[in-house]
């Protein structure tokens, strides 16, 4: 009876979405892109049947609901195809980033789709229309009728690099009705940290081990990270990057910047350090695209002159403030940066992932919210490859600080190297446990 009443929700916000894609599309033509497939309209991708009279072999399928999501899958998806040889990728998204995001990933065979609505009558057109192996989804996303028709089907639906915050634990109990019996449906699950298990647990969720964080095994492109360096190299003053901001978090950092300008020649205690803030190159990398021109516009609003990488040429061009407005590039961005500000954590966000600055070497200055990478900001911190502080004029004041003592500057750069290279190994690990798992469970005829 639970499981019916949210399936009439589902099946009555279908307008509601169609309605949200539309206006999302206006700004993110992504959005636009074959609608029907979220409402389980699958036609022209490939029928299982197809598949299965070819020499292809058995999907193995994907769900990386966003931009971050696909990063991490990126990592996961290069480690099943040596562990199953005979899988193809059956990948599936929620945004438009990650959908961009995941096309990078697909090989010959492979097919690419949103996921469905989570109502019963997509979810069961998608489920017949490929008919996976397996499912493996990416880091948190749990539909109740998504696990509930994979059950029925007999296949495996398993969470991994699973996270879940204190947070989120609460807003699922006060959902037990609904989050309870999803949780409990899943085959399996492989959380990054002890403290994800214990959560996930105390859902029901069937925790078979703690394997890492997939975010620790992506390499920076090494193209972009040498770009970015020697653009940096050439340039006479250091460059600090709010990496992946969010909506209100560049009006912070303005007000503290226009807040440096004020003081001007004024002695007194720290002035030192404010008076170099205008010697920085800041470079603001909005966390979602559709939020570029507004982020820039508000710059020249004020007083600000900039430059956006969009237009650059040969290399940056000269302004107050650079705003990163394209997308996958943060190895760039990081390259080009002695320091970062994580974007995500001076408003109570939950912090963005900090992984990819440390595997370039970029040391990290982070505020107090860091719900969503709690061990990742802790490890961070006690490695000295990043620096927590309580709010963004503080953040400002440390970044400062290190950017005048280069010994210290250069020590938190190495830590941030090393820091990366000693977790890696999660999604070799992961990859290893869901052959473990296909092999020991009998698919139906026909998959």
């Amino acid at each position: 009876m639970t499981l019916a009443l949210y399936s009439l929700l589902m099946w009555l916000m279908q307008p509601l979405v169609r309605a949200k894609l539309r206006r999302r599309a206006r700004v993110e033509p992504g959005y636009g892109e074959r609608v029907e497939e979220r409402f389980g309209d699958y036609a022209g991708a490939p029928t299982a049947a197809a598949r299965h009279n070819g020499e292809a072999g058995f999907y193995v399928w994907v769900h990386a609901v966003s931009l971050g999501e696909a990063r991490a899958a990126e990592v996961l998806v290069a480690q099943l195809r040596l562990v199953l040889p005979g899988m193809r990728l059956l990948l599936t998204h929620g945004t438009a980033t990650g959908r961009e995001q995941g096309r990078s990933m697909l090989q010959d065979g492979d097919v690419q789709v949103w996921q469905p609505w989570d109502t019963p009558g997509a979810v069961q057109r998608f489920l017949t229309r490929f008919q996976p192996r397996v499912g493996l989804l990416v880091e948190t996303e749990v539909w109740p009728n998504m696990v509930a028709a994979c059950a029925q089907a007999n296949i495996p639906l398993c969470l991994v690099n699973a996270r879940l915050s204190d947070k989120s634990l609460r807003q699922a109990q006060r959902l037990a009705w609904l989050s309870g019996p999803a949780y409990r449906g899943l085959r399996a699950v492989w959380a990054q940290t002890p403290e994800d298990a214990r959560r996930l647990v105390d859902l029901g969720a069937p925790v078979l081990g703690v394997t890492g964080n997939f975010k620790f095994d992506a390499a920076p492109d090494p193209t972009q990270l040498a770009q970015g360096r020697a653009w940096r190299h050439a340039m006479e003053r250091p460059v600090v990057v709010f990496a992946s901001s969010r909506e209100g978090e560049e009006a912070l950092l303005l007000e503290v910047l226009k807040g440096f300008r004020a003081l001007g020649p004024v002695e007194y205690a720290g002035a030192a350090i404010k008076n170099i803030a205008f010697d920085v190159q800041w470079l603001i990398v909005p966390r979602h695209p559709q939020r570029f021109d507004a982020v820039a516009q508000l710059c020249r609003e004020q007083g600000f002159s900039v430059s956006r990488r969009s237009t650059w040429v040969d290399g940056p061009q000269q302004a107050d403030i650079w705003v990163g407005d394209s997308l996958g590039e943060m190895a760039l961005y990081y390259g080009l940066s002695d320091l970062a500000l994580l974007g995500g954590s001076f408003a109570p966000l939950g912090g963005q992932n900090l992984i990819e600055a440390a595997a370039c070497g970029c040391p990290v200055v982070m505020g107090p919210h860091t719900f969503n990478f709690v061990q990742a900001a802790e490890l961070a911190v006690a490695a000295g490859a990043a620096f927590a502080v309580p709010d963004l004029q503080r953040a400002l004041e440390k970044v400062l600080a290190l950017l005048q003592c280069e010994p210290d500057l250069q020590a938190a750069g190495r830590a941030a190297g090393d820091f990366s290279q000693t977790h890696r190994g999660a999604a070799a690990r992961t990859a290893h446990a869901v052959k473990k798992l296909l092999a020991s469970f009998t698919a139906p005829t026909g998959r």
